[in-house]
């Protein structure tokens, strides 16, 4: 790996994750982990997620490790991906639903939780209007397989075409529910865990996860107790073209971006 790191300049990746507004793609793509009961139970008893005192310095880890899985040089990419792996190959969780306990690096939910990261970032860019093509959709599916490495999977285990993540989704639905001990993220969002010096930006975070819940799919919106109607994909569309559209204005020097 060289010091463009898994995907570099030239990839669909860095173009499409350059857009501000996947901000909305990173929430969409919790909430789609969190549909796996497996993969939710090990964030649940593992994660200091939950936990006023600690989450606001998870969820900087986290994006510091998405940060450097997209834009990091290859060492950076590979020190990452070690602390990573360490961490699932260690933590185990206890699954009610039949009795046993499991590693976190399982590759059932870790392929669950890479393809609802490649499906929510695809997903989010494509509505908000981020001109690609149907090639170019396929090729960020395909670049991701690198980034399947990072947690531990094999690139030939997770989808390399749009279709092919499509067809995987549609597969493992019956398995899918959210877990009854989990908290409600639409919940949660109206009292956030944040620390005291960051109580000023808790009123955006129910219209973030409103708009990510939205932006789901109707199946995904029914499995939170969610009403899922056409009228709520309209508005999630139009939502995130028009937050595209804001964030665009603004100087290109003065954006939020990943990198």
């Amino acid at each position: 790996m060289d010091q463009s790191g898994l995907f570099g300049p030239g990839s669909v990746t860095w173009r499409v994750m350059a857009e501000p507004v996947l901000f909305v793609g990173g929430f969409r793509a919790l909430l789609m982990q969190g549909l796996h009961p497996r993969a939710m139970r090990g964030v649940i008893q593992n994660s200091a997620l939950f936990d006023p005192s600690e989450a606001w310095a998870r969820f900087l880890r986290t994006t510091e490790f998405v940060r450097v899985r997209t834009y990091g040089t290859g060492p950076e990419v590979e020190k990452a991906a070690s602390r990573v792996r360490k961490i699932h190959a260690t933590l185990t969780a206890y699954d009610p639903d039949v009795g046993d306990r499991y590693h976190l690096d399982e590759p059932d939910a870790l392929r669950w939780v890479h393809v609802g990261e490649v499906d929510s970032y695809l997903s989010t860019a494509r509505r908000s209007g981020v001109p690609f093509t149907d090639e170019e959709a396929d090729q960020f599916v395909y670049e991701w397989r690198r980034a399947a490495e990072v947690v531990g999977l094999s690139p030939d285990d997770v989808p390399h075409t749009v279709g092919e993540m499509n067809d995987y989704i549609q597969g493992e639905r019956p398995k899918l529910k959210f877990v009854p001990e989990a908290p409600h993220p639409l919940l949660m969002s109206l009292n956030p865990p944040l620390p005291a010096r960051l109580t000023l930006i808790k009123p955006i975070f129910p219209w973030i996860t409103s708009v990510a819940f939205a932006s789901l799919p109707r199946w995904a919106r029914r499995l939170y107790g969610l009403p899922a109607t056409p009228l709520g994909d309209v508005w999630a569309t139009m939502t995130l073209r028009t937050v595209r559209t804001g964030l665009n204005a603004v100087p290109r020097a003065l954006r939020p971006a990943p990198h």
